[in-house]
């Protein structure tokens, strides 16, 4: 059961191009937001879309993968752990944030052509 534990997979559209940042000993970070949707109908019968966004962040090879293939409206599955984080900005404002850290990636969709 400690496998399931902290375990999340999305199948959503990538929002934006990957903003990728290269630390020290050329560590490379990804991060952008997946969108996913779910349609249902509502108690009227009315089909419903109501879309969710994700903050999904990748590191080292994974991210290199990102930065190489990943353009904004592809759709991607990922698969990692749920990760919350605060922080105080210069103001003495309280941020919080929860991210995917992902640690593996697939490319779904229609492969594009090349001319």
């Amino acid at each position: 059961m400690n496998a399931l534990r902290n375990r999340v997979q999305l199948i959503g559209n990538l929002g934006a191009d990957p903003e990728v940042k290269t630390f020290d000993n050329d560590r490379k970070m990804a991060k952008f937001p997946i969108a996913t949707n779910e349609v249902y109908n509502n108690s009227k019968g009315e089909k419903v879309q109501d879309t969710q966004w994700h903050n999904v962040v990748m590191w080292g090879k994974v991210a290199e993968i990102a930065e190489k293939y990943l353009k904004k409206g592809q759709e991607i599955a990922v698969e990692g752990k749920l990760v919350s984080r605060s922080w105080e900005t210069k103001e003495g404002e309280k941020r919080y944030v929860t991210e995917v850290v992902a640690n593996e990636l697939v490319l779904l969709g229609k492969k594009e052509a090349t001319a």
